[in-house]
């Protein structure tokens, strides 16, 4: 689109100094459709129907417990994948998946050598920060005339 046309249209506007930027109301708007409002209340209903179904037949077998919440979570999950936010959340998931894979693991040899390090560097720091600590405290001691054990 053209800077002039832009400006006609109201998508870029001029502030007193001249700058041109974006007028904000131009800014695409997540598409929310009602229908993902009543999938919102259907999954809302569906997890706490497994609350207090859970709750209220709580004599039954803790297995047979188990396996209803676990069926309405999963209907919650697969009504809440329907909505716009869980196909973000979907597409989110496969793309981290997709960067976990370009991740270079360390081998188990690195991975030994590098904690071993880690472990001597921190019993390093700790013993010369016990040692710091030990002076300055009897600094402090020798400075106030307090003797503490």
């Amino acid at each position: 689109m053209c800077s002039w046309l832009m400006k006609i249209s109201g998508v870029i506007d001029v502030d007193k100094y001249g700058i041109e930027f974006m007028n904000a109301s131009t800014e695409e708007q997540p598409s929310s459709s009602s229908f993902d409002t009543l999938k919102w209340g259907i999954i809302f209903l569906l997890l706490a129907a497994a609350v207090a179904g859970n709750y209220v037949y709580s004599e039954e077998s803790v297995l047979i417990r188990a396996v209803a919440v676990v069926v309405l979570v999963g209907i919650a999950g697969l009504i809440g994948l329907q909505t716009e936010k869980g196909r973000n959340a979907a597409i989110f998931a496969k793309e981290a998946r997709t960067e976990v894979r370009k991740v270079v693991w360390p081998t188990r040899q690195e991975a030994i050598q590098t904690t071993g390090i880690v472990l001597v560097v921190t019993l390093l720091m700790s013993v010369l920060l016990w040692g710091l600590d030990s002076v300055l405290f009897w600094l402090v001691g020798l400075v106030t005339g307090l003797q503490v054990l």
